[in-house]
This record gives C-alpha cells, structure tokens and sequence, in this order.
C-alpha cells in the first residue's frame, strides 16, 4: 500500500515513540485550489517575530491563529480570530477524518522556498500531555522532517496539496519536527495546524 496515493483513508506510518499516520486526500466538496484561493483571499496573514534562544526574530512564514483560546509559544502570545465558515468545515472534515475534536487552528502560510519553520515540538503545557495535531496541507508539496530528541533519527515525509497529516501519542516528547528551507523555486504552501486547547 502507497503511503502517499491512498484516497480516503488515515493510514498509520511506521515510528517509535510516537503515533503518526497520514491521509493522501482530505475529502472537501471544493477543490483544493479553491480552498487554498479562499485561505489567501481571507485570512488576515502577519509575520510575527518568536524568541530563539534569547533573540527575537520574524518568523519566516506567514501566520493567523483563529479558534477559542489564546496560544503561547516562544514568547509569542496569540489571541484566536473567529471561526470563519471555510475554517469550520474544514475543521469539521478534519475532526471526521481523525476521530478527535480541535477548538483551535494555526495556519502558515510558506511564500516560497525559503519560507521555513524551525525544528521544534507542539509540547506547550495548554496542549495537554500527549496532544493530538493535525496538518492539512494545500499548495506545493514541501518535505516534513522529523527528528528523534535522543539518537537524531529522522524521517522525512512529502506533505502534499490536499494532505492531512495527523500526530499524537508521545510524538511531541520525543520528535522535533519543521520545514526547512529550499533553494528550489518552490510554490506557494498553507498548512493548517487543527489543535486543542485544554
């Protein structure tokens, strides 16, 4: 079975100390280029700066946090936009597919190759103990890295247009994950990040 070409099912990938598994195509009834038109033209995108290692940077990537609580993560302090009716039913879609409820969702927007998110962990104490996240992808297929907190094994996966990656168990505690950047001309890519908020 191709991880990568299975409509319609979640389909669990192989990894220790963690739980991921990957849908090839979120069933919506509108295509995944007018999703990703509607996201653009909708969304009220920022370019936010974090704190790395005690300096503050833009982040590189376009961001919006929209739900129903308010999202900490290094040293930025995020208060939710309302649901629009396109992020709830995705939302709906998303909770359908996964089997889990979110009351929160990150979108990124990567203009372009060098468009990035550094390795990290959705390990924040409002996530809870072993959060559950699913990623919905629409745009050029970027490459997702994982890397093991302890050995530094990693696993690379290709997010692409219309994919749902879903993370939980003890993933978090023990993977660091992120894009990194692309000397190739890359396209345009959103993902959406559905958590819950305890």
């Amino acid at each position: 079975m191709d991880l990568f070409d299975t409509p319609g099912i979640l389909v669990p990938i192989p990894i220790d100390d963690g739980e991921l598994a990957l849908l090839a195509q979120l069933a919506l009834p509108w295509s995944n280029a007018e999703i990703a038109a509607r996201l653009l033209a909708e969304t009220p995108w920022r370019e936010e700066s974090v704190v790395v290692y005690g300096k503050r940077h833009l982040q590189p990537r376009l961001t919006a946090w929209y739900g129903d609580a308010s999202y900490t993560y290094s040293g930025l302090r995020l208060e939710p936009l309302p649901w629009t009716a396109l992020l709830l039913q995705l939302r709906a879609a998303v909770e359908a597919a996964c089997g889990h409820g979110f009351n929160s969702v990150l979108l990124n927007r990567y203009r372009n190759g060098r468009d990035s998110m550094g390795m990290h962990s959705d390990d924040e104490p409002e996530l809870g103990a072993d959060p559950v996240i699913a990623s919905l992808s629409y745009g050029a297929t970027r490459s997702f890295i994982l890397r093991h907190k302890r050995d530094k094994r990693t696993v690379q996966l290709p997010l692409a247009d219309g994919s749902l990656l879903l993370m939980r168990g003890q993933l978090q505690r023990n993977w660091l994950h992120g894009i990194n950047k692309s000397t190739l001309p890359l396209g345009e890519r959103l993902n959406l990040t559905f958590r819950y908020i305890v």
